[in-house]
């Protein structure tokens, strides 16, 4: 009983360590839907081009889009950012599956216990 027990225990405690190993890195990403306008997301990123900020060179007009044999001015508004966030995600992530790691060791330690029968149940002599 003790053993169905303890592993059901460890399968439950694996279940999201597992999960999170498995995932796929790149569903962090800003949805397209959702781009960070570059003004806006210059406290997490700096774009450089040939040395000088893409910032500047997009207030001064220096960056161009050339579509069907003509070039137009690319304005600051027209230059969006999408953001890999798995980092943050799985470190706001991190106590739980500690804590699930926790949980595996010691119910994997009591299941070897157990099955070594280190952890049986003894009655105790009586003596008469």
């Amino acid at each position: 009983m003790l053993s169905s027990v303890s592993v059901t225990a460890l399968l439950l405690a694996t279940l999201p360590i597992y999960r999170e190993l498995t995932r796929p890195s790149d569903i962090w990403w800003t949805p397209l839907a959702m781009l960070v306008p570059f003004t806006d997301g210059t406290d997490r990123v700096e774009v450089y081009v040939r040395g000088e900020p893409l910032t500047a060179l997009l207030h001064v007009g220096r960056v161009y889009v050339r579509e069907d044999g003509r070039a137009s001015v690319v304005a600051p508004g027209e230059v969006g950012l999408r953001f890999n966030n798995s980092d943050r995600v799985r470190a706001g992530r991190l106590p739980f599956l500690l804590v699930c790691a926790g949980v595996c060791g010691a119910v994997a330690l009591a299941l070897v216990l157990v099955l070594t029968g280190r952890l049986a149940y003894r009655a105790e002599e009586t003596r008469a």
